[in-house]
């Protein structure tokens, strides 16, 4: 007999993992102190981009040595500007538990063209960081966007290092504890945990970053969108608001909304609360059906944000027909958009769980999946 529809429905049905959704009191009014129409570099803009970055130090407690600048390209264009900047001195590890790691390992081995050593785990796994030469540079995600398999800790990064570390944590940054010790360069985007809006990236400098900027300089020519010295001397202007090219100031204001929305909702821990309990339901539903699990093996390295799932039911013929035919009737039923896992990925769903989602609404959301799942089954 097939499952009557639930009678609840989410108050916000989107659950991308990027864009994610926006702060729960986003409204487009919000944003009217944008200095629409003037240059990035007025003075009001300068003061918008450098609150941007002295407020992102705030909230996730970056070093006061440490730089924060404001790139293009979003999170790919902030890790791919550190990788050629920086890469190359020395050999490279490169690490890589999905799709977009993969990427990174592609840039550097067939791109770049370094001496690399690949590590590579099946998604739902994670390479065994302690296994790394960190003499060696060493490039990782912290949080696998499209595996929701995340590092636990960075306890394996040794202090001591000779090589720096690179890490890709758009989908962990303002969720999950970064340990700033252990990080020479950290990147992210905006459209993320914050729910911000795309094309802007952030990429944070350690002082051993600086260091290796300023005393060495790659073999390869590095357009001018990458450069971030100039007579060997880094480009400080980049790190107090003045981008090296034209940024959207009104995609910066509802930056800055999103930003005091995090400080009202208790900063950091607040976020990391609210990102625990949107997985927590998630997860508690999953071990009570035998029909669905967690793509990740390991408990300790789920992620709390892009949650990603997979139908175990031995009646299923076709994986990922099913599990497509299953984020169309929660797509058409309006209560779970933009769910259905990423194109590179095992077959399954992938439900954001960042800190602007409601627990209420992923509570909400969970009886649909169980009806979908029920009506499709029986189809």
């Amino acid at each position: 007999m097939a499952m009557t529809k639930p009678v609840s429905r989410p108050a916000n049905p989107r659950f991308s993992s990027g864009p994610c959704a926006k702060p729960p009191t986003f409204e487009l009014s919000k944003l009217a102190d944008a200095p629409l129409g003037r240059s990035h570099r007025a003075a009001p803009g300068k003061a918008k981009l450098l609150a941007a970055i002295e407020t992102t130090r705030e909230v996730l407690g970056v070093p006061s040595d440490f730089r924060i600048g404001i790139v293009p390209a979003s999170d790919t264009g902030a890790f791919e500007m550190a990788m050629w900047s920086l890469l190359g001195e020395r050999p490279t590890e490169m690490v890589a538990w999905e799709s977009f790691g993969a990427g990174w390992v592609t840039d550097v081995v067939k791109q770049l063209k370094i001496d690399a050593t690949v590590h590579t785990a099946d998604y739902g796994e994670i390479v065994d960081m302690g296994a790394l030469n960190f003499d060696n540079d060493v490039c990782f995600t912290w949080n696998g966007t499209t595996s929701g398999v995340r590092m636990a800790s960075g306890d394996a990064i040794p202090a001591n290092r000779a090589g720096l570390t690179l890490c890709d944590a758009t989908s962990a940054a303002f969720a999950q504890e970064l340990p700033w010790d252990k990080l020479d360069v950290t990147t992210f985007s905006w459209q993320k945990v914050l729910g911000g809006e795309a094309a802007h990236g952030m990429l944070i400098l350690s002082p051993r970053a600086v260091e290796r900027l300023e005393s060495y300089t790659p073999a390869w020519p590095l357009p001018k969108i990458f450069r971030l010295t100039k007579g060997g001397k880094l480009i400080e202007g980049i790190f107090n608001g003045e981008t090296i090219n034209t940024p959207s100031m009104l995609a910066v204001e509802d930056y800055l909304f999103a930003l005091e929305w995090a400080k009202s909702v208790g900063g950091l821990r607040g976020l990391i609360d609210r990102a625990n309990a949107n997985a927590k339901a998630i997860w508690d539903f999953c071990e009570t059906r035998d029909w669905i699990a967690n793509l990740a093996v390991d408990p300790a390295t789920r992620s709390n944000t892009s949650v990603c799932l997979k139908f175990t039911d031995d009646r299923i013929a076709d994986g990922a027909a099913f599990a497509k035919a299953i984020a169309k009737r929660l797509t058409d039923e309006d209560v779970a958009l933009d769910v259905g896992a990423y194109r590179d990925a095992p077959a399954g769903l992938r439900i954001w769980c960042g800190g602007t989602v409601e627990t209420s609404d992923i509570e909400a959301m969970l009886p649909w999946l169980e009806w979908a799942f029920e009506a499709e089954i029986n189809a």
